[in-house]
């Protein structure tokens, strides 16, 4: 029989047959969506290319050695910024720093600024996320999407162990989930100061930040086998990857956000499992190809994943100098062999060569066109007003500066061109950093001496300026501080900063009508800026505006870490101006966030009372102790609600009013009418 011949009639019968059958059956439906993998992202803070396997000690770091042979390993890989929050905000977003509006630790993310997390669940992802440091915290902004976002790290504690967070993060993975899962878990541990756990002390006595690696890759171990468990058939996706490196000396940085070289911009980078096939790259690459990454690995439609070859140039920004210090903006690309870094002049490195960039080409060597251009065109903060974040709160700010952040109160705009250059005030590193650590601890005079050695060399710097006016007045050198604060001003006479910092030294010494302008301009200039709220509030409460003082305090509720307490000032503003209702509504909502910590029960039932709400005046009365100093009063409300009620021992509690009466209640009860026939 040849190819193109007539069928047998018994082949062509059952065909035919066949036909007719499948004519005759239901349409089929259409096949179900393909499982999608679990997926886990693991970010390493603080965390140099170098320090991990295959450049590193593969024996060190055997999880990462192993995910690397089973997977992308991306040897250059940068971060979009030296500095942890905008470094994740944008593995979250996909956005480098000048399109999330994040350029420093203690800003909060802007709701608009949509994240990887939404639309996972919104593929039917269960998320959650272990955060092991402060700068992570849910009220920075990248908790949005997530059903879980554990930030726990404990009392006034600004980080916890990968021991720690691993075991949390287990525990959810214990559970019985139908859904598959993303997990983001976050290890802080090779954070300044290094203190490994043991074994690792030991086995790295002369090098603990190699120590706290170690110990950081054996948690990771102990994860990744527990997460790709709990996958089971459906398969894990995984993204391991460092948020910036550590200085640890090169061109003068021992530790980070200061500069751009390799050292604190490259990181460790691998994708493994879920169809991601192994070997290694060498194109550079951004974290912020971390989004569209995990999209590509749920089975989305996603351009511009680490996965997918790419030819645009690598941009980042280093803007923390700028921003608190005044120095220039830093701006660097990577694009093929070619390093430019922008700080007020041009560096430009063969990074296949010179590596360690230790022989700047500018000046002799033409830079890539499209690498120049866009290193050129990159934004500086505050040239938009749609990605300027709330300024950070002064309890941020101290928790921050424990961990060696310094944060900006605004953006300063053009800087002089002779403003120093970050690369070149490497001396000046050590005096900040402790500056900031002495602040954060109280240590006042400590502080205002590093600040002091840092404007004998920089006397342009505003942040060591203000910074030193606060600790001159925290230390109660009225004089000095004024005189600080007025170096400050001539630096820069519009700065938002001096006049927050002026004000609040005002307020301290009761100077109200001086404090009261200062603090409007900040408000006006930053509405959402906490502790200038709050100190208007006490200016008003002293001035007798006290209209005013409550809704500044309602205003600062949700900006606040203790709504509750500003909740309770403002209720009872709101009672002395004889506001029943917003009085009672503040208190109500204040004891639902303080719980047994509520104190102010007297005032909700007295409030309650006049609100006619006689049983829950009842309950809130029943709450306050003997021991409270109005219990005379507590116990004369009492009696009144008792009786509106008909409680069966209303005259008992009116004879115990009068019994425990002070020279207050002693006149309120003798001349209230509810209790005429119930005295003796």
């Amino acid at each position: 029989m040849s190819v193109g011949g007539p069928l047998p009639r018994r082949i062509f019968l059952a065909a035919a047959l066949a036909l007719t059958a499948g004519c005759s059956r239901e349409p089929a439906r259409p096949a179900p969506p393909p499982e999608r993998p679990a997926l886990l992202l693991v970010t390493l803070d603080t965390t140099r290319a170098d320090a991990l396997a295959p450049e590193g000690d593969a024996a060190a770091t055997p999880t990462f050695a192993a995910l690397v042979a089973r997977g992308v390993r991306f040897s250059q890989a940068y971060a979009t910024a030296p500095t942890t929050l905008p470094s994740h905000a944008s593995m979250l977003s996909g956005l480098y720093p000048a399109g999330h509006g994040l350029h420093e630790n203690g800003r909060r993310l802007p709701d608009h600024v949509p994240l990887v997390t939404e639309r996972l669940r919104e593929l039917g992802y269960a998320t959650a996320a272990f955060v092991s440091g402060y700068p992570l915290e849910s009220p920075f902004g990248l908790a949005r999407g997530f059903d879980l976002y554990d930030d726990e790290l404990g009392d006034g504690r600004v980080e916890r162990s990968a021991r720690e967070t691993t075991d949390r993060a287990l525990a959810w993975l214990a559970r019985p989930e139908a859904r598959p899962r993303f997990l983001w878990v976050h290890y802080y541990d090779p954070h300044d100061p290094y203190e490994p756990p043991e074994p690792f002390r030991s086995r790295f006595p002369d090098d603990p930040y190699l120590g706290e690696i170690a110990a950081m890759d054996h948690e990771l171990g102990r994860l990744v086998t527990a997460f790709e468990a709990a996958a089971g058939t459906r398969g894990a996706g995984i993204v391991v990857a460092a948020d910036h490196g550590e200085g640890r000396g090169d061109h003068g940085e021992m530790l980070h956000g200061n500069l751009l070289y390799q050292g604190v911009m490259r990181v460790p980078l691998v994708v493994a499992g879920a169809g991601a096939g192994t070997g290694t790259r060498a194109d550079p690459v951004s974290l912020r190809q971390v989004r569209p990454t995990l999209l590509g690995l749920a089975g989305e439609v996603a351009d511009g994943t680490l996965l997918a070859p790419g030819g645009a140039p690598v941009l980042a920004e280093a803007m923390q100098p700028y921003l608190n210090y005044r120095w220039q903006p830093q701006v660097m690309g990577v694009a093929g062999r070619q390093k430019l870094i922008r700080s007020g002049r041009l560096e430009l490195y063969d990074l296949h060569v010179d590596p360690a960039e230790a022989r700047d080409l500018a000046g002799g060597v033409a830079p890539d066109r499209a690498l120049a251009r866009a290193v050129a065109d990159y934004p500086l903060p505050g040239a938009s007003a749609a990605t300027a974040p709330r300024p950070a709160s002064d309890e941020e700010r101290r928790r921050l500066a424990s961990l060696g952040y310094l944060v900006a109160g605004e953006a300063p705009g053009a800087v002089p061109a002779d403003a120093p250059r970050a690369a070149e005030m490497t001396a000046l590193f050590a005096d900040l950093d402790a500056a900031a650590l002495a602040f954060a601890r109280g240590s006042y005079a400590r502080a205002a001496e590093r600040f002091e050695r840092v404007l004998a060399r920089d006397g342009g710097n505003l942040m060591a300026a203000v910074q030193l006016a606060a600790c001159r007045s925290l230390l109660g050198q009225e004089k000095d501080a004024l005189a600080a604060f007025e170096r400050a001003r001539r630096i820069d006479p519009r700065s938002v900063e001096v006049r927050h910092y002026l004000g609040l030294h005002h307020l301290k010494h009761g100077q109200v009508e001086r404090a009261g302008p200062l603090l409007e301009a900040v408000l006006e200039a930053q509405p959402d800026r906490l502790a200038a709220i709050e100190g208007l509030a006490q200016v008003r409460v002293r001035q007798g505006r006290l209209a005013e003082a409550a809704a500044l305090l309602e205003r600062a509720v949700p900006l606040s870490g203790d709504p509750g307490t500003r909740l309770v000032e403002a209720g009872l503003l709101r009672m002395r101006l004889g506001e029943t209702a917003p009085a009672l509504a503040a208190l109500e909502r204040a004891r639902g966030l303080q719980g047994g910590a509520f104190r102010r029960d007297l005032e909700l039932g007295v409030l309650s009372l006049a609100a006619g709400r006689l049983e829950e005046a009842r309950d809130a009365l029943d709450r306050v102790p003997r021991s409270h100093p109005d219990a005379p009063m507590a116990l004369f409300k009492r009696a009144q609600v008792s009786v509106l009620l008909g409680e069966a021992d209303r005259k008992e509690r009116v004879r115990a009013a009068r019994a425990s009466a002070d020279a207050t209640t002693r006149r309120l009860i003798e001349g209230e009418r509810l209790f005429e026939g119930l005295l003796p």
